[in-house]
Formats: structure tokens, C-alpha cells, sequence
């Protein structure tokens, strides 16, 4: 037990806990980010192919708007120095990227000097390692799209664990320069399989100490998934989270379909999935947007910021 030091009066000892009281209303009241001390950050993705072309620019407007941080899609060109210095000049961090394949199969010590010098801690794959019966791209005259619904639906559970052990392979070496790898999800490993589904494989069959998740809640919530509810299952597992909205009226598939909206405009309960993302220990959260865009791109990053900006969860 402790005691009140006789030279601390009542007066005092009621006061400093009623200020610490009202101290911590006060914190539960304050928006969720601020209150978190965690930067809004944007998926590059969303500014469309034709923001890298000015890339300095871009970034100047994303920090205009209020954005802290980036995740990068690719290295876009550019150096890894290159990047830290567009990325100093507008006062924004980077700590996550998305990588291809092709990267993850190179070499490896070069890719991990790159984001060294950037400041990346995480490299993230959104798509799996498709087998040979699949194939690795397009055929009789599919888009890319079209072709990975397709590549998608046809992955097996044996598929999934395959690519678990890849994530496990690739995430040790990595970590041999203090980089986790991660899988960012669509609906389509969403898919009802063997009493699982292939986001939950990959999340079962992979070692948490090299592999983390980027769960993309948008696409959850377009498989007619709950996002906070698969936050909780998964606590520990998911470090990242895209911060993406579908408009109401959207209908539940695994087709690699959504209708897609500026994040506080469409249906997803932010006030449950931010505060379930950040207990399962996400601390990487990025908003991005799928097209079509009934507004130009950073008109709609904009509003997507002031909502989460504001947003007390």
C-alpha cells in the first residue's frame, strides 16, 4: 500500500486527480490519429500513373493536404536517395512499399540498400506467386485485371501454403537487414476454401516474426467481410491497414469488383474498424482509393484526410 506524504494536503491530492481525470477525458475526446500520435498516410497508388511523373510536386500537395506519410508503389524510377530527398523536401516518411515479384526474386542485399536509404522497414506484395498452371499474365485477349479474377479464383489451398512457405523464404532473408515482408489482400483471397479461406492460410502458415499483413478493409468489406471483427481474430498478425471505403449499394463478391468512395462517404464503420485495427496492433495506416474517380485524384485524397483528420474513434 502507499500513503499520502503528510506534506502533500487534501486540497492538492484532490486537485491533481480531477486534472488528471479531466486530462484523460480530454485525450478520449481528442481525434483518433491525434490522439494516437500516428501520421495519416496515403497508398501513391491512388494518386494515378501520372503523379510519379511529377513526383516532387505530388508529394508537395499530399503534405499540403496533410498527409505525413506515404507508402511508395514501387521505387518508381529513382533511387532510393533520390526518394529520401523528394520525400525530406516535403517533409514526408516512408516505411512502406509496395515491391513486385520480380523485385523479391533479384537481389536481395541491393533491394535492401535502396530502402535503407528511404527509410523502409516493410515491403509488401499484393499479389501471390501463382503456379504454373495458372500462368503469370494475360491470355486470349484478357486485361490484367480480368486475368487476375481469374488467376485468383483458381488458387488452391495447397496454392496458399505454397505461398506462405515463399513469405517465410523471403521474410528471413530479409530480416537479415531489419525489413518484414508482408501480403496486402483483395477480396479475392477471400474465397471460401477447405473451410478457410486463402488470406487466413497465409496467415496460419506464415512466421510472424519475418511476415506481417497490410489489410486492405475495403476489399474486405466488399467480400461482404467485417473488417473489425477480422482485425480481433488475427491480433498481432496485421501491422498495416489500407484505409479504403465502398459506397453504399455495393454488392458482395470475390470478383476483384467494388464500388469505391472517398473514405467517410461510403458504409464502413470507421469509429469500429480504427479503433479494432489499432488493438490488434496496426500502427501503418494508409488511405487509398480505387478508381473510378467522380473527382480529380487529390481532391478526393483531400476529403479522404479532413474526414480522418477530424474522426474521434
Amino acid at each position: 500500500m502507499y500513503s499520502i506524504p503528510m506534506t502533500f494536503d487534501r486540497r492538492t491530492f484532490l486537485g491533481a486527480t480531477l486534472a488528471a481525470l479531466a486530462t484523460g477525458a480530454g485525450a478520449r475526446n481528442l481525434p483518433f490519429f491525434e490522439r494516437h500520435g500516428l501520421p495519416i498516410g496515403i497508398q501513391f497508388y491512388t494518386l494515378g500513373p501520372d503523379a510519379a511523373k511529377d513526383f516532387d510536386a505530388t508529394l508537395g500537395a499530399l503534405a499540403g493536404i496533410g498527409y505525413r506519410a506515404v507508402e511508395l508503389q514501387g521505387l518508381l524510377g529513382r533511387s532510393g536517395a533520390m526518394l529520401r530527398s523528394s520525400l525530406n523536401a516535403a517533409g514526408l516518411s516512408c516505411t512502406s512499399i509496395h515491391v513486385s515479384q520480380a523485385q523479391l526474386d533479384d537481389d536481395l542485399a541491393k533491394l535492401a540498400d535502396e530502402f535503407a536509404a528511404v527509410g523502409i522497414r516493410t515491403a509488401i506484395t499484393p499479389r501471390p506467386y501463382f503456379p504454373e498452371r495458372i500462368g503469370t499474365g494475360p491470355t486470349n485477349g484478357e486485361n490484367s485485371i480480368e486475368w487476375f479474377r481469374r488467376a485468383l479464383s483458381q488458387m488452391t489451398a495447397d496454392d496458399w501454403k505454397r505461398n506462405a512457405e515463399v513469405l517465410n523464404e523471403k521474410g528471413a532473408a530479409l530480416a537479415k537487414w531489419g525489413i518484414k515482408i508482408g501480403y496486402h489482400n483483395h477480396n479475392g483471397e477471400l474465397v471460401p476454401l477447405a473451410g478457410s479461406t486463402g488470406l487466413e492460410l497465409l496467415i496460419r502458415h506464415t512466421d510472424g516474426r519475418f511476415v506481417t499483413f497490410e489489410l486492405d478493409v475495403g476489399w474486405m468489406a466488399a467480400a461482404g467481410r467485417d473488417p473489425a471483427a477480422f482485425l480481433a481474430r488475427h491480433k498481432g498478425r496485421i501491422g498495416l491497414l489500407h484505409i479504403k471505403d465502398i459506397a453504399a449499394g455495393s454488392r458482395p463478391n470475390f470478383a476483384l469488383t467494388m464500388e469505391p468512395t472517398e473514405v467517410g462517404s461510403g458504409t464502413l464503420e470507421w469509429t469500429r474498424v480504427l479503433p479494432a485495427a489499432y488493438a490488434a496492433g496496426v500502427r501503418g495506416f494508409y488511405v487509398e482509393q480505387e478508381p473510378p474517380f467522380r473527382r480529380p485524384r487529390l481532391e478526393a485524397a483531400k476529403i479522404s484526410h479532413d474526414y480522418l483528420a477530424k474522426l474521434i474513434a
